[in-house]
């Protein structure tokens, strides 16, 4: 939204296309595009921490379950505070 907003810099847009809501399917794929990331970043902090690769790959196996669920529903929520809209 904010990219959006910084690339039509002419274009005005109304209040309602700023204040919709983002369907749920754009939040699993926010949310798996970002557990990737801190998935790989668990990986090797984990990695580094241990020394061992398997039980490396096993805190960030769980992580990346248990942050995925936690972000969803932490973007659901905060879809509906109209707070900042």
């Amino acid at each position: 939204m904010i990219a959006q907003m910084l690339l039509k810099s002419k274009e005005k847009s109304t209040y309602k296309e700023d204040s919709s809501g983002e369907k749920p399917i754009r939040s699993v794929a926010k949310a798996l595009s970002w557990r990737v990331v801190g998935t790989l970043d668990t990986l090797v902090v984990s990695y580094i921490l241990t020394g061992r690769i398997s039980l490396a790959a096993s805190i960030a196996s769980v992580d990346f379950v248990t942050k995925l669920i936690l972000y969803f529903f932490h973007e659901r929520v905060w879809n509906v505070i109209k707070w900042g809209k």
